[in-house]
């Protein structure tokens, strides 16, 4: 079974070929993944080594943790898996985060039938001949 280990604090001129040359010493990595920024095509300055054994994930993360590289001391741990985001995508609830909130108590005649009918018998109104 693999292991996935979290490399953090990475100096932005780390890439993966550096990372799987320090961690292949460890045991057999099946893939290494460096989180790029879209918009810069930057490193974020993280990213995750996958091992095919656990045993050499340990081994990797009680080594290399706290260690330099690039000029940076490295965080190295096992990596969590990805929680479970919003609806909306950003972590945040649609409706600002307030509970118990209707838009309607805002304004009442927003999505409503009166909306509706006061705007129909307003133009009815100006025509005086009915």
């Amino acid at each position: 079974m693999s292991k996935r280990i979290y490399a953090g604090n990475l100096s932005y001129t780390t890439t993966e070929e550096t990372l799987r040359d320090i961690f292949s010493s460890f045991g057999e990595i099946v893939s290494v993944n460096l989180i790029i920024d879209k918009d810069t095509q930057q490193s974020k300055g993280f990213g995750f080594i996958e091992f095919a054994d656990d045993s050499a994930a340990e081994k990797a993360i009680a080594a290399q943790n706290g260690k330099e590289l690039d000029g940076r001391k490295i965080r190295v741990s096992m990596a969590e898996e990805k929680k479970e985001r919003g609806a909306s995508g950003n972590g945040f609830r649609r409706d600002g985060g307030r509970r118990n909130f209707d838009r309607r108590d805002r304004n009442p005649n927003r999505g409503s039938e009166r909306s509706f009918d006061r705007g129909r018998d307003r133009d009815w109104d100006r025509d005086d001949s009915y």
